[in-house]
């Protein structure tokens, strides 16, 4: 390598900024404390009561970001990931630490082995019609 800099141009773009390996924000985990499977359409909703996640040391940016996202609005995990531009699986750990802390409840989709058949769904239709 020449003492001229040319080495580090090769390696490095100022333009990218800097940049952080996605283990780096969860710390290494890949999992949250009493993280259940977050499906990529379950909604994300801040806590009417929670504290300004701000003021709390414990909180990465990605965190607080999360919190201000959902506070306008709720936010399916899949759009919370395009939002912050983050994967999917950093964003669950990251939902996860804030449904732990308290700041956010996760609504979950209804299994579809769960919902109504629609042919039950049909006949309640034609009877109420037939009354």
């Amino acid at each position: 390598m020449s003492g001229d800099g040319q080495g580090r141009k090769h390696w490095f773009d100022d333009e990218a900024g800097p940049v952080v390996r996605p283990y780096a924000m969860t710390r290494g985990r890949t999992t949250s404390e009493g993280q259940h499977r977050l499906d990529l359409i379950a909604v994300v909703v801040t806590e009417l009561d929670a504290d300004d996640p701000e003021t709390d040391p414990t909180l990465s940016p990605e965190h607080v970001d999360i919190v201000g996202l959902c506070r306008d609005e709720p936010q399916s995990v899949a759009e919370l990931a395009a939002e912050l531009d983050l994967p999917i699986g950093v964003v669950r750990v990251l939902i996860g630490d804030l449904v732990h802390t308290g700041y956010v409840h996760v609504t979950r989709p209804v299994p579809p082995a769960e919902l109504p058949d629609e042919s039950i769904l049909r006949d309640v239709i034609n009877g109420l019609r037939a009354l």
